[in-house]
C-alpha cells in the first residue's frame, strides 16, 4: 500500500527561492570589499488589494523622502533610490556587514482596473506605502432586486 503525502506547492519552493536569492545577492556582490556597499538590493516589498485600491508596501529602513523617486508611466509605477552608507571611520574594524546599501529598482505593471491619476505615496517609520486607487466603473457594486 503507498503513502499519500499532502501537495502543498508553495512551501516545496520556498527554500529553492531563498537559495536562488542568496545566488543571486553573492554574485551582485562580486569582490567587493567593503561588505556590500555597492550591492544592487531590492527593498522587501507586500503587494494587496481592496474593492477600492492597491497597496504596496515596500520595507525602506533608513531611507530618506528625498532619496526616493516614484515614477508612473504607460502602466508602470516604478521606485527607485538609492540607501547611502552611514559610515564614520572612527578607527572601528568591522567583523560583518549584513545591511545592503546602494541603488535599488521595483516595478510593477498596473492592472486595467487602477486609477492613475489618484496613485498616493507616504514613507512612514520605515515603510513606504503606495495606494493605488481603483477607477470607480471597475468597483464592486451593491445590486437591488426589485
Amino acid at each position: 500500500m503507498s503513502n499519500l503525502t499532502r501537495y502543498s506547492g508553495i512551501p516545496a519552493f520556498s527554500g529553492l527561492r531563498r537559495d536562488v536569492d542568496r545566488l543571486f545577492d553573492e554574485f551582485l556582490r562580486g569582490n567587493d570589499q567593503e561588505g556590500g556597499s555597492n550591492v544592487v538590493w531590492a527593498p522587501r516589498t507586500d503587494v494587496s488589494e481592496t474593492d477600492a485600491r492597491y497597496v504596496i508596501r515596500m520595507d525602506m529602513p533608513g531611507m530618506k523622502k528625498d532619496a526616493l523617486d516614484i515614477q508612473l508611466h504607460d502602466g508602470t509605477l516604478t521606485v527607485s533610490g538609492e540607501r547611502t552608507r552611514e559610515h564614520e571611520d572612527k578607527g572601528e574594524s568591522f567583523h560583518r556587514v549584513e545591511r545592503s546599501y546602494g541603488r535599488f529598482f521595483r516595478s510593477f505593471s498596473l492592472p486595467q482596473a487602477a486609477d492613475p491619476q489618484g496613485v498616493e505615496a507616504q514613507l512612514e517609520d520605515g515603510v513606504l506605502t503606495i495606494h493605488v486607487p481603483k477607477r470607480e466603473e471597475t468597483k464592486p457594486r451593491k445590486i437591488e432586486v426589485s
